[in-house]
């Protein structure tokens, strides 16, 4: 007698360098942990769909963050861009249901969850057209509901945040379909590290305040001139600076850091982030969903330089208002408020003890099992 088949689950994200990714990742890695036997697929579902708009529309997104991020405030999460939306929304998603159509009766999945919100409607429409009832999970990545996010036939959204369910029920969404189980991240994030060992091993000095300075995947904001006020501070430290994706920035910082007073070990991508943060004392960093919830895991003092419009710029809000987190406007004066956080060491004690406070560190492993759970009933 051979045994049940096995479940399987689709998951789907947007853009490969990116949180969305990541957090398809991270319940990929929790979900094999919890049922190895478990078919998954986790694909990019705009290069699935759309493979030469994919290219086209992230590199548009990148200019307009870049460039003119005030365009990007207004379009996100407009009620009046999200209704003016919804034809052009649908035209798309009927051009793409024969695609997905193809995928469901290929792959045959027992249930669906999506880290995005563009997968999602499209899912949502599929089901809807064909009177599917395949169970459909749509997880939120950021501290802010938009209502692109909106379809009736997702059947439980996952919130970072009780904030975050709050507004979602303001939106319409029933109390019953929300469950606050956080930001998904890889577990190795929350692994406990030797930090003398860690120091040793990435050759940090001991006696020196450490900090880890990101812009994300694609290596985004004021970089360079955050370095340069670092230089300006008369206290030891050490810096590891993560330029991700910017080759750009890696070349020209590569040139310059040899000419700087200040010790720094510079990197491009690097897969061993959660190392990097164990051995840090502070974390400079954009405030991407997946780096906040990887960062509050770790208990690490963040502060966040000049935050994105829309989502970044919600995240920040989150975290400052909860204590997490110290927002600065000016990349230039970042010395300062260093300065005042080496002068007073309860400042940074009380920013690492608000991040444990909310964060989520069993995430992963909480919607690996709902999803289990959904795909088995």
């Amino acid at each position: 007698m051979s045994g049940a088949p096995h479940k399987r689950i689709l998951l789907m994200y947007i853009t490969e360098v990116s949180g969305h990714h990541s957090a398809t990742l991270a319940i990929e890695k929790a979900i094999k942990t919890l049922a190895p036997q478990t078919e998954i697929l986790n694909i990019n579902a705009f290069n699935y769909t759309n493979p030469i708009s994919e290219k086209v529309i992230n590199r548009l997104y990148l200019e307009v963050i870049k460039r003119t991020p005030q365009i990007w405030n207004y379009l996100y999460d407009n009620p009046s861009v999200v209704k003016n939306l919804e034809k052009i929304k649908a035209s798309i998603h009927k051009f793409n249901s024969p695609k997905l159509k193809n995928l469901f009766e290929k792959f045959k999945p027992d249930a669906v969850l999506c880290s995005q919100a563009f997968p999602c409607g499209m899912c949502a429409d599929y089901k809807k057209t064909y009177n599917v009832n395949t169970p459909l999970v749509a997880v939120l990545t950021d501290y802010v509901p938009h209502s692109f996010w909106l379809y009736d036939a997702v059947n439980y959204y996952i919130t970072p945040s009780d904030d975050v369910t709050l507004r979602l029920m303001q939106k319409g969404v029933e109390l019953s379909k929300i469950k606050s189980l956080g930001i998904p991240f890889d577990q190795k994030f929350i692994e406990p590290q030797d930090k003398e060992k860690l120091l040793q091993k990435l050759r940090l000095k001991p006696d020196a305040l450490t900090i880890l300075l990101m812009g994300g995947g694609q290596g985004l904001g004021p970089i360079k001139t955050i370095i340069s006020s670092l230089e300006k501070i008369n206290y030891p430290l050490q810096e590891i600076v993560v330029t991700g994706t910017n080759k750009k920035l890696y070349k020209s910082l590569k040139r310059k850091v040899k000419k700087l007073k200040k010790d720094i070990q510079l990197l491009s991508y690097s897969n061993n982030i959660h190392e990097l943060m164990a051995a840090s004392d502070l974390i400079i960093s954009k405030p991407g969903g997946v780096t906040t919830a990887e960062v509050l895991a770790k208990k690490l003092p963040m502060i966040i330089v000049k935050p994105i419009p829309g989502q970044e710029e919600n995240n920040t809000r989150y975290l400052t208002e909860k204590g997490a987190a110290i927002k600065i406007d000016e990349p230039e004066e970042i010395n300062s408020v260093i300065e005042e956080l080496i002068k007073d060491a309860s400042k940074l004690k009380r920013l690492s003890e608000s991040a444990g406070f909310i964060s989520k560190p069993l995430a992963s492993l909480n919607i690996a099992k709902l999803i289990l759970e959904l795909a088995n009933a």
